[in-house]
């Protein structure tokens, strides 16, 4: 559940406007789990159907204008739609376009093209992706092609003074660069790293990512709390916001359970507990009758900034319920529920007192599915379902002939449509709306791990 930066971005500060909200929620009525399961597998088909025909090889689909999109950087591809989908297509037993897929992936992929990547989308979206390729399909070459690019973006962290890792990294030649390092940059990449170090014998990997860890927990406020960017040439902070479960800090708590439940580390989940204990002391706001995240100055746990929540956020409540704290991860679910029943699309970012959109922009978003999945695999309730058959049901209004895009406003009652689909969909939306109605045998519903960007890695 995927949380990345260019994906799950910043809270882009747009004026608040007084808009209307959507009609009264929609009731759609609910066929049997196969039917479901058939559906929202026919609809990734058919996503993916458009992705080959009009952009196979390249990163990302433009639906609408039936083109190719570099992800990473301008004129370099790395299949990126092709490495997400890896495992989704074998959950949905979709062995076909999962074999040639992963002969796309062993003939192609280029871990060492002369082009500056961001570490950490590298490390959750290509490596995990490899990484459940193999997991999904045994073959030696994914996992080979996993280590070449983990060898090529651990200058990173190896040429930084105190382990966080820069921003950014030349594949090719080894340069780094980018001094302003989001919380969720320096931590998300122990559970692709950990597993690699396991797979291959070779620790530098899950060495990287503890020397991260330990200096950011490092320099916690005294109130257990941290802040948003950091240096990683002096490791100070840059600013003393902590925005919680909102981005870019979000998957730096999701990886600390994550990778406790993965690697068997209990450092790990201990941070985990700790963090997450401070976070709800200091930033939980029920001021509105529900509750949800507020920013507040790691200092003094002082409110900071507007009432504003990032749909990205909506990740946290089934991270809560898997962390042990159900009772809130049910609160702050219903939170979001309550936004989803008011709007046929999530907008990016609301205000929390009103439900007014922030930004109105809806960019294919997976986080709530991500919640309803994770709930419902804990409490088996029907009512998760529910929500994530009203989702997926409302996100059909994106559906184009070439598949699916990102809508610019979701305020009008027909969205007003931008043209992408980002590669992120091929590996979270619909696989998480999939393994609540399938009941595939593929996926162990009581031990398998998912990471943040919705790789089957356990």
């Amino acid at each position: 559940m995927g949380r990345s930066l260019s994906r799950r971005s910043l809270i882009t500060g747009a004026a608040a406007t007084a808009v209307t909200l959507a009609a009264a929620p929609r009731a759609y009525a609910r066929p049997g789990n196969a039917a479901v399961a058939a559906a929202v597998r026919a609809e990734y088909l058919h996503g993916w159907r458009g992705y080959c025909a009009h952009a196979w090889g390249h990163d990302e689909l433009r639906p609408r204008s039936r083109t190719g999109h570099a992800f990473f950087a301008p004129g370099h591809s790395f299949g990126l739609s092709i490495v997400e989908a890896l495992d989704t297509l074998y959950l949905m037993g979709l062995d076909h376009e999962l074999h040639r897929a992963a002969d796309w992936t062993e003939r192609h992929f280029d871990p060492v093209q002369d082009a500056d990547v961001q570490v950490f989308e590298a490390v959750i979206r290509l490596v995990g992706g490899l990484l459940a390729g193999y997991r999904v399909t045994g073959r030696p070459v994914l996992l080979d092609r996993a280590r070449e690019l983990a060898d090529r973006l651990l200058p990173a962290f190896t040429k930084s003074p105190t382990g966080i890792p820069f921003s950014h990294v030349n594949l090719r030649t080894g340069a780094v660069q980018g001094t302003t390092v989001a919380l969720a940059e320096a931590g998300t990449n122990v559970m692709e790293f950990g597993l690699l170090s396991r797979l291959t014998g070779d620790s530098r990997y899950y060495d990287a990512s503890m020397r991260s860890y330990r200096a950011v927990l490092a320099r916690r406020s005294r109130l257990g709390l941290l802040g948003t960017f950091l240096d990683p040439i002096t490791g100070r902070w840059l600013d003393r916001a902590d925005a919680g479960p909102n981005p870019p800090t979000d998957s730096f708590y999701e990886y600390l359970w994550g990778g406790s439940r993965l690697l068997g580390d209990a450092q790990l989940g201990h941070w985990y507990r700790e963090l997450t204990n401070s976070l709800l002391r200091h930033c939980t706001d029920a001021s509105t009758g529900r509750l949800w995240f507020r920013t507040v100055d790691a200092r003094t746990g002082k409110p900071s900034g507007p009432r504003h929540q990032s749909e990205l956020a909506s990740f946290y409540p089934g991270l809560l319920g898997k962390g042990g704290d159900l009772r809130r991860g049910r609160q702050y679910f219903a939170s979001w529920d309550a936004a989803q029943r008011r709007w046929p699309l999530l907008p990016e970012t609301l205000d929390y007192a009103t439900l007014h959109a922030v930004d109105p922009g809806h960019q294919l978003r997976p986080e709530f599915a991500n919640a309803a999945f994770d709930l419902w695999r804990i409490t088996r309730s029907e009512a998760y379902r529910a929500s994530a058959y009203r989702w997926f049901q409302d996100a059909r209004r994106l559906r184009v002939r070439a598949g699916y895009t990102i809508a610019t406003d979701v305020r009008p009652a027909r969205p007003v449509l931008g043209d992408l689909l980002p590669a992120y969909w091929f590996a979270e939306n619909l696989k998480y709306v999939y393994l609540m109605f399938a009941a595939t045998p593929r996926f162990d519903y009581s031990t398998g791990l998912l990471s943040t960007e919705g790789k089957l890695l356990a």
